[in-house]
């Protein structure tokens, strides 16, 4: 598969690693951004060829699909072409900044008939994996309760970058930046949520027009309750945790270790080392993850597997955050999350 690379933001990075650890299956065609003289540093320093605009890429016959990697607010445009071209799209997140302008790029890709991946790499985590299994199973019994917490740092100089911590580029703070990943999660492994109360804030640690913290209570469709706690000001970060309390056990996944508590007695520990981006170096993680994503991505476009993240599928983690956003916009009323 031939994959060009569209804008090389922060992400970036762990990207590259893996498309180099996937040089065998995944050849890239080559990469475009907007300054041309950082596109050819770039492509030379690579050893990629450099396209001259998106138009090339839309037209060249042998890039099958498109790692897009801009801010959500330069998504639009990109997506519509490369749909309209019939190139598969593979997007960090997050799909666009509202949940209206990500539901419009879902359905571009799905009239033009073109898979739209998504990069939530926490899904391919093996603690994650093994959490999911038991779920599935039925292992922990019923869910009764989840409490998620991201208690991430980001210091000044993270928001100090131009762009970078508005609504106009980024759509907001903590919940669609950073906590997404979390988010996503939490709703793969539990289920949706039917109705939130949310409280939303900057703390006085940042500068910045956006949330760095976001706490709510939530009513899961399953009937569980549970919480979610995010923020950028916890210095100097922790590693984030869902904690799952079934009526027969309760699990605790921390970054990528997994801890079970049996109602029986028993007690079951799997430990995986690694950051998770949560200190003050937001890419402190392996790029196993984004391996993970992108060998699937691979595996769909070739007819051999099912996407691990649809763009439709994440339209969730969107709708659940806009809900969040709407409660606090409302003091802390109580939502309900909108239809898709």
């Amino acid at each position: 598969m031939k994959l060009a690379i569209i804008g090389l933001g922060m992400a970036a990075q762990a990207h590259v690693a893996a498309l180099q650890e996937l040089k065998n299956r995944i050849e890239i065609s080559g990469i475009y951004m907007r300054s041309e003289a950082k596109r050819q540093a770039t492509a030379d320093d690579m050893q990629v060829a450099a396209f001259a605009s998106l138009e090339a890429i839309a037209a060249d016959d042998e890039t099958d699909a498109v790692l897009i990697l801009t801010p959500p607010n330069a998504r639009r445009h990109i997506v519509s072409m490369m749909a309209a071209a019939g190139k598969h799209i593979l997007l960090e997140k997050p799909i666009e900044r509202d949940l209206d302008t990500a539901k419009e790029l879902v359905e571009m890709a799905e009239k033009a008939g073109v898979l739209m991946g998504m990069v939530l790499q926490h899904r391919v985590r093996q603690g994650a994996l093994s959490l999911a299994a038991l779920l599935k199973d039925g292992a922990l019994g019923d869910i009764a309760m989840v409490r998620t917490n991201v208690p991430w740092w980001r210091g000044q100089d993270y928001y100090d970058q131009p762009g970078r911590g508005t609504f106009a580029q980024d759509g907001g703070g903590v919940l669609i930046t950073q906590a997404i990943h979390v988010l996503d999660l939490t709703l793969s492994l539990c289920g949706p949520v039917r109705y939130v109360q949310a409280m939303l804030g900057t703390t006085a640690v940042h500068d910045t027009e956006v949330e760095d913290f976001a706490t709510a209570g939530l009513v899961y469709e399953n009937g569980a309750i549970g919480s979610i706690c995010t923020t950028t000001a916890a210095f100097p970060g922790e590693a984030e945790s869902i904690c799952i309390d079934g009526t027969l056990g309760s699990a605790k996944l921390e970054g990528s270790s997994l801890t079970l508590h049996w109602r029986d007695g028993r007690f079951e520990e799997q430990i995986e080392e690694g950051g998770s981006g949560g200190g003050a170096d937001p890419m402190d993680f392996p790029c196993d993850w984004h391996r993970g994503i992108i060998a699937n991505f691979a595996d769909a476009v070739e007819g051999k597997a099912e996407l691990i993240v649809s763009g439709r599928e994440a339209l969730e983690v969107h709708r659940l955050i806009d809900a969040l956003m709407r409660s606090s916009a409302l003091e802390g009323q109580r939502v309900a999350l909108r239809a898709l």
